[in-house]
């Protein structure tokens, strides 16, 4: 075979680049996409492992939020060798996550969570495909169904007058109680268990591996711990090697979640929704005129001669704006759980790659100034006009559920909750700040925890009966259920 003088080298490498451009053009032709768009603006990244230096520990939604404010609604990160994409705003995330659903719809694998820790078949942590659509339908024939819905309205009912009573009785245990409110109704609606005391040992079972399950994953827990999602092999990490104190605590975590688990997503929203009204009490303590606001409304509307059910919600504007404004303030899920690209995409000119993680800042998205002023301040006014024609768009109450096909499918039974729980504390009760030895008011300073979802820390306040008329009412409705 004759050898290849320089002019065939030559010309067989012109050969082979127009042939790969040409395979290029025709990719981008199929696919939509253009290589030559760059990645979304972000912070630098340096080699190995990206940006995670510059991530803290802890409320990692704030350090998001001030990349949102330096380079826009869509963020590029590098953590370690997986891209992420971080959003800071509402249009963005609905433009990817609803209305390109089908690409945005995946879940990154977390190892810990997923393998370590056992929840592997957690709905929420499912890969996108026919065993996800499979427990998504499952899920929303029990929690979105109107007449399913409406089958559960009774063992509402009873729930929040057990929640009544017992907060009458020792107000000071309000945290508790309203825990064992959403247990107990979650416990009979999907497992056909009805609690009777708080001592319940699902309920504790339940507690314990939800609690645990969190706590593992925080900065106390070891820095193994916190690496294994991006580096799967430490998963193999021996027990006999120093460092491996985190294996022990997630095998013993492991054992708590198998003995609990069967339907485990319930877990999550129980945590949300119990972090959720806990946050409408200290939001009652800071704010004590919204609480007398709606306390009025619902007197002029409902009377005091019965309790706010299910049917006086549209009659009740003002509460209506208040229970927007918490999901607001609170973003109890404050980044939502991470979607995954299933391709490549453009979005804005930018070039989203395969397989990125999609961060929706769900705390900064409610804290943008533009659309909420005074972000941290409470303010259910901000929500009175409801006719702008972005009122929908900027309604806290479609985003903090997530977004597209993996938005919280017990949304409207949350919701549902949430509302029976605030309407009927208001109209029973008074919440007012404690007070010190000396007799002055202890004024409380909001303040929450970090981690996948916020709770208040700690705080006092002190509920009462509005008067022995509302005690009266709360014992005779809990003789008639």
């Amino acid at each position: 075979m004759a050898s290849l003088t320089v002019v065939d080298v030559v010309a067989l490498l012109i050969a082979l680049f127009l042939l790969a451009n040409l395979c290029k053009r025709e990719y981008q032709r199929r696919t939509g996409i253009k290589r030559s768009a760059r990645l979304p603006p972000g912070p630098s990244a340096i080699p190995l492992i990206g940006n995670v230096h510059q991530l803290p520990t802890e409320y990692q939604e704030k350090t998001f939020f001030e990349w949102g404010r330096q380079y826009g609604g869509i963020v590029y990160a590098q953590l370690f060798r997986n891209p992420a994409i971080v959003i800071n705003s509402v249009k963005v995330a609905r433009d990817l996550m609803e209305r390109r659903s089908a690409n945005y719809s995946d879940r990154p694998i977390f190892t810990l969570l997923e393998e370590l820790l056992g929840w592997k078949c957690m709905p929420t942590q499912m890969q996108y495909g026919e065993r996800y659509r499979k427990h998504r339908k499952w899920m929303q024939d029990t929690f979105l169904s109107k007449p399913v819905l409406l089958s559960y309205q009774p063992i509402q009912r009873r729930e929040i007058y057990i929640l009544l009573s017992r907060l009458s009785e020792s107000p000071e245990l309000f945290e508790t109680h309203i825990r064992g409110f959403v247990a107990a109704l979650l416990m009979e609606i999907v497992y056909g268990h009805k609690i009777l005391s708080l001592e319940d040992e699902y309920v504790e079972l339940a507690e314990r591996a939800g609690t645990e399950s969190v706590l593992v994953g925080s900065p106390g827990s070891g820095i193994l711990s916190l690496l294994v999602d991006f580096f799967p092999v430490l998963k193999h990490y021996p027990l006999w090697l120093p460092g491996s104190g985190f294996k022990v605590k997630t095998n013993y975590i492991k054992g708590l979640v198998t003995r609990f688990l069967n339907d485990p997503y319930n877990m999550v929203k129980e945590k949300m929704t119990a972090g959720t009204l806990t946050a409408f009490i200290l939001a009652g303590v800071v704010n004590p005129g919204v609480f007398k606001k709606a306390q009025e409304e619902i007197d002029r509307v409902i009377g005091n001669d019965r309790l706010p059910d299910f049917e006086d919600r549209k009659s009740l504007p003002y509460m209506e704006c208040v229970l927007k404004e918490l999901y607001r303030w609170d973003a109890a899920a404050v980044l939502g759980l991470p979607h995954r690209s299933m391709a490549e995409d453009v979005y804005q000119g930018y070039r989203i790659p395969r397989g990125s993680m999609i961060i929706p800042n769900i705390w900064g998205m409610s804290r943008d100034p533009v659309q909420y002023p005074d972000p941290e301040e409470f303010l259910p006014e901000r929500f009175v006009d409801s006719s702008k024609p972005e009122a929908d768009d900027y309604n806290p109450r479609n985003f903090v559920f997530g977004f597209g096909r993996r938005q919280c499918p017990g949304q409207l039974f949350a919701d549902g909750n949430v509302y029976l729980v605030m309407s009927n504390i208001i109209a029973t009760m008074d919440i007012s700040r404690a007070k010190d030895e000396d007799g002055c008011e202890i004024i409380t300073t909001p303040e929450f925890t970090s981690g996948l979802v916020r709770h208040p820390k700690k705080f006092q306040c002190v509920i009462k009966p509005r008067s022995e008329k509302a005690i009266n009412l709360i014992a005779r409705m809990n003789l008639s259920v």
